[in-house]
């Protein structure tokens, strides 16, 4: 797809309201694109995230537009794609939270499977020619050993993780079948202060800054053996971004390649504050999963060599930014109190 000459990029991002969304709004407007984000209706706002990039529609220097629809609307998606016409979408919207996904698999398989062949078939009927963004997961390698690159074999163990296998095949028979320009980026696990505060890395951060304020005295936690590949989101979105400039559609991991347990990520955050975290930490037998993924390890060779992107930040200083900005924003609404 060639550029079109001395026109203002346009791109349609999904879950824009979200740490990879907001992330990648900010990314695209840096790069003069014109942003389009897809976001639910509600009683309430849930624009957090974005705030700081808005601008009223009505001012000349606009480029953030925010569209009211829902990934389970077929129909609102081909309406939107049509009046915005993207150069490029990327797609982030889900039922993202693994131990969530057991509960709701229902949900999950709807918003996080089915929505991704909605968004295509709409490209489809809308008539535009986007380059397409499925933001795919480690978790759909699930009991696969790891280290998991581009061609390992997918074992997911979960709802969440067997959704993600769906959307990412459906995304590569697009693209062969129609010969689209639709790529399947494979993130493992990237955390930032906007993670949200059911994650477990935020969880920990958060937890390990109030405790030092003297805010909160325990931390409840599942499995602590758990191995994850964490990385830095900012990073991660250029690695989207990368991906649909490239010459040709492919499929990427995009990982830091270093394994971390979540013992040692809390040993990271809470050594930042001065504490021992097993004073504070106990067992709850309600977050470990019906199913658990012991280690999930990336691969990104093939990102570095096709792309150039290599991670910076790993997991003892992500926990680290982490801790301090969870520490910062406590002494934000309680200047009198020294977090």
């Amino acid at each position: 797809m060639g550029e079109r000459v001395g026109a203002v990029k346009k791109a349609f991002v999904t879950g824009i309201t979200g740490q990879d969304g907001s992330y990648l709004a900010e990314l695209l407007l840096v790069k003069g694109y014109e942003v389009h984000g897809l976001i639910r209706r509600a009683s309430t706002f849930n624009t957090s995230r974005i705030d700081h990039l808005y601008v009223d529609p009505h001012e000349a220097e606009a480029r953030l537009f925010l569209h009211y629809g829902d990934l389970t609307d077929g129909s609102r998606l081909v309406t939107l794609l049509k009046r915005i016409h993207p150069d490029e979408v990327y797609h982030l919207g889900a039922q993202s939270h693994v131990r969530v996904s057991f509960d709701e698999p229902e949900y999950t398989g709807d918003t996080t499977g089915l929505a991704t062949v909605r968004l295509l078939e709409a490209i489809r009927d809308a008539e535009v020619n986007p380059r397409f963004y499925q933001a795919s997961s480690s978790e759909m390698f699930g009991a696969a050993p790891p280290p998991q690159d581009e061609e390992t074999p997918f074992h997911p163990r979960s709802p969440y993780g067997a959704a993600k296998v769906y959307a990412c095949w459906i995304t590569r028979n697009y693209r062969e079948a129609y010969g689209m320009f639709a790529v399947n980026g494979i993130l493992f696990n990237h955390e930032s202060p906007r993670r949200g505060e059911t994650f477990v890395t935020r969880k920990i951060t958060r937890a390990a800054a109030r405790i030092a304020a003297g805010q909160q005295e325990t931390l409840w936690l599942g499995n602590l053996d758990a191995v994850r590949d964490w990385g830095y989101a900012p990073e991660y979105v250029d690695a989207m971004w990368r991906m649909l400039q490239a010459d040709q559609p492919t499929d990427y991991v995009v990982a830091t390649g270093v394994p971390c347990s979540v013992r040692q990520f809390l040993t990271h955050a809470f050594e930042h504050v001065s504490l021992d975290w097993e004073e504070y930490v106990r067992f709850d037998e309600r977050y470990v999963r019906p199913s658990e993924v012991e280690a999930l390890v990336g691969d990104p060779s093939k990102a570095a060599r096709k792309l150039g992107w290599k991670a910076q930040v790993h997991a003892p200083e992500l926990a680290r930014l982490m801790v301090e900005s969870d520490a910062e924003a406590l002494r934000a609404s309680n200047p009198s109190h020294p977090a």
